[in-house]
């Protein structure tokens, strides 16, 4: 697993179906505000699952040529 991006290796990912999400995430792709009964996807490094995130679909999809947003 890479020191530096740890979503850079294999993720165990499955997708959040609005009346799942229960709770406010922040995307670590964009740093955006995923609100409560949003779809989204949770990814979970296989090496390292503590490091689990919720992202918008669309930041995990792009997040080898996106730099992250502002950390708030």
């Amino acid at each position: 697993m890479s020191p530096v991006d740890p979503f850079a290796d294999d993720c165990d990912t499955r997708f959040v179906q609005p009346y799942e999400a229960t709770k406010a995430y922040i995307c670590p792709g964009c740093n955006q505000d995923i609100p409560p009964r949003t779809f989204h996807l949770v990814a979970v490094p296989r090496l390292a699952p503590d490091l689990r995130r919720h992202w918008h679909k669309g930041c995990w999809e792009h997040r080898a040529r996106r730099r992250p947003g502002k950390v708030r």
